[in-house]
């Protein structure tokens, strides 16, 4: 991962991935998202409601990973040194913080006909809510480092990601740990609950979120090379 340390060669590779991995992501996501609500069938208990699930899913999905990037960059930056992932870490904060939001929103919305209540705390919603508090204190700490002119994450707002990592394993067996209203795991490695007619619009979707998050976070990643590259200039202006 050092090969890319260098701002120059990381750019070289980013702008053209970031195209090639948000139009792909952009097609299969449209595409998962119609099949789902005008070619899968309605659910035999909950109806037409169950047609959230792909997006649903794809937000929890992705508010757990952006968070697992986030620790993961964390200990590259403590461990290793390595110069890109303070600015990765910053990266993936805001869109991790906006899917996980969207996982919470689309979760109240379904629960509220299947279950008779918009917020019920158990551990999923609770575990999943904590996330996002997470996430806004990532962000608030990695916004204090970037004013005290440290351009990524400071080395605490790292350990607060590495730390805050606890929270994924629990987010994800809490439906196995304790009773809930929220149904258990859908997907396992023994295979699925869900029917298949139902299931590949799903998987059109969590690829298609999924690259388009990868894309979101080399865009935030190149913008904020760039902004650090505009202080580092004013800087030296201002002492010259």
């Amino acid at each position: 991962m050092h090969r890319f340390a260098n701002p120059a060669r990381f750019l070289k590779i980013a702008r053209p991935m970031t195209g090639w991995l948000f139009w792909p992501g952009l097609v299969l996501l449209l595409g998962g998202c119609a099949s789902g609500l005008f070619l899968t069938p309605a659910d035999y208990l909950q109806g037409d409601t169950v047609r959230i699930l792909y997006i649903h899913v794809p937000a929890a999905w992705l508010g757990m990973a952006g968070w697992t990037g986030i620790a993961v960059s964390g200990l590259m930056q403590l461990v290793w040194r390595h110069p890109l992932a303070a600015v990765a870490g910053r990266a993936i904060a805001a869109p991790g913080a906006l899917f996980t939001a969207i996982c919470l929103m689309t979760g109240s919305i379904w629960g509220r006909p299947t279950w008779g209540t918009w917020w019920e705390w158990d551990g999923r919603m609770t575990s999943m809510l904590v996330l996002l508090f997470l996430y806004l204190g990532y962000i608030a700490l990695a916004n204090a480092s970037a004013r005290q002119g440290q351009g990524g994450v400071s080395p605490v707002t790292a350990i607060f990601g590495l730390v805050g990592a606890i929270n994924i394993p629990i987010i994800n067996r809490s439906v196995v740990w304790w009773n809930s209203l929220h149904q258990g795991p859908s997907i396992t490695m023994r295979g699925s609950s869900i029917d298949g007619s139902m299931l590949w619009p799903l998987g059109l979707t969590l690829f298609g979120f999924t690259l388009l998050f990868a894309a979101i976070v080399l865009m935030r990643m190149r913008a904020i090379l760039a902004q650090n590259k505009v202080e580092a200039r004013m800087q030296r202006l201002t002492r010259g």
